[in-house]
Parts: structure tokens; sequence; C-alpha cells
């Protein structure tokens, strides 16, 4: 604000591991000029990346919006004993993801992710907040992750062996109606669109379909009657179903098989 040439100022998002991840997320500001988003497009390009224009600069972008409000399910679904790390990571390969949620933490780091969900709950409140105890007790227990040796895994020894089988208990639909719920919140935010929300998914999720592609084939209606579900049990704001995701409930737009949803059919 109040900057100089800042038409000429934009941001870039790199998706981590940067050296790995194809992702970059071109966040526009409120006075980047068109001409600034393509140069910035143009150098991720020239990195090997693929851009991804953001139209709104908010806390998180589009990416690590998704990934902290599935991560807070999946996170408070352990703290509660509803299921292992093994189970809720073997969960998630099984839909098609290749890395689960709980080794994603520990790579990142148990302190880090912590750090993040503080951050986020100052911007957007207490949708992003998460189960305080487990990680004050897995920080204070030094379980950062794979830079001290251990985390909800083991990692002294190196990469640890990940198995286990997906829980015949816990639904991972869950998993998915947070992160789909967010991208309601994202598109009320006008800062990305279905496609954009779908494109982020792809490249810095490495997930074989987009979000909103994948809510639209299991249905609004469904996903948003397992949000209240689970607001009515837990009273999270994280499941309180966004305004936009009841409204297009409302009027039937609830996915592929209704013509219309995230996207139209």
């Amino acid at each position: 604000e109040g900057l100089r040439g800042a038409g000429r100022v934009g941001g870039m998002h790199f998706s981590n591991p940067p050296i790995l991840m194809p992702l970059v997320e071109v966040v526009k500001g409120r006075e980047t000029s068109e001409e600034t988003l393509r140069v910035i497009a143009r150098v991720a390009e020239k990195l090997g990346k693929t851009p991804v224009v953001v139209k709104k600069d908010m806390r998180g972008f589009v990416l690590n919006r998704i990934l902290m409000a599935a991560g807070a399910e999946g996170l408070w679904a352990i703290s509660r004993g509803e299921v292992t790390p093994e189970e809720l990571d073997a969960s998630l390969k099984a839909m098609g993801f290749p890395i689960g949620f709980a080794e994603a933490v520990d790579i990142i780091g148990v302190d880090i992710v912590a750090a993040v969900g503080r951050n986020f709950r100052e911007a957007y409140g207490d949708r992003f907040l998460l189960p305080v105890g487990l990680l004050e007790e897995m920080v204070g227990k030094g379980k950062l992750g794979k830079k001290t040796g251990k985390g909800f895994y083991d990692w002294s020894g190196g990469a640890p062996q990940i198995g286990g089988k997906p829980s015949e208990t816990y639904n991972v639909m869950r998993v998915v109606a947070a992160a789909a719920n967010e991208a309601f919140w994202i598109i009320e935010d006008e800062v990305a669109d279905p496609e954009t929300i779908d494109k982020v998914a792809k490249l810095g999720m490495m997930s074989p379909v987009g979000l909103c592609e994948l809510a639209d084939a299991i249905g609004l209606d469904v996903l948003a009657s397992l949000l209240n579900e689970m607001y009515g049990k837990y009273g999270l704001e994280l499941y309180k179903p966004c305004p936009l995701l009841e409204e297009y409930v409302k009027r039937g737009w609830i996915g592929k098989n209704a013509g219309r949803g995230f996207h139209k059919y």
C-alpha cells in the first residue's frame, strides 16, 4: 500500500518441496498489472514450473488453505482416536494421493504446522483451530517429525516404511468435505474459481483429480450433509458449511449428476 509502481509487484508461491513440485501460485495484488502477472508466469515457466494465477492476495492463497482445512480434519480425527496416522495415510493413498497427511506433517515439521495453524486462525478465525493439545504434546516431547527423527512416524533410521490399511470405521470423505468446504470459502472470497482450484490441487497436491471435480462426483449434498453431521457432533467451525455451499445445495446444484455443482456439465 502506497508503494510507487505497485502495478509491478506480484507474488510467487512455490509448492513444497519446490525442487519436486511443479506448482507456482502467481498472486495478484490489489494493483498488480496483467503484464506483471505475465512476466511472473514466464519466470515460473523458465524455472520449469507451471504457473497458476490467484486473483487475490489472501493468507494461504489456494493450496495452503485447502491443505490446512483437510489437515485439520485429519489431526482432529487422530487426536480423538478415531483413526491412527497409518490408517489415515493409507486411506488417502487408496484415493490416489501419493503421500498421506501424517507423513506430510512429519516432513514439513509438527512445529511448523502448528505455527501455520495459529497464523491461519488469526486471519480466518476458529475455522482453522487445530487440536492444540496433540501438537503441543508432540512439540514438547521434541517429536517434530523428520528433522528430529520422530513425529507421527520414526525417521531415526531414514525414511520409514509406512504401511497399514485404510480404516474400516473412519470415513475419509470427511477430509474431502473439509477441503471442499474451504474451496467454497475461497470462491466466496474471490481468490480463485473452481477451474483454478482444480489446477492447484492437481499440481500442488499431485491429486489424480481436481478437488472441485471430486466433490461434484461425490455430490455436494452428500458432503454438506456430512459436514452438518460433524458440526452437530463436535461443534467445530471447521465443519460449519460455507453459506455458498448451502446455497448451491438449496438450488439443486449438487454436482455432476445434477448438471451443475462447482462446475457446469
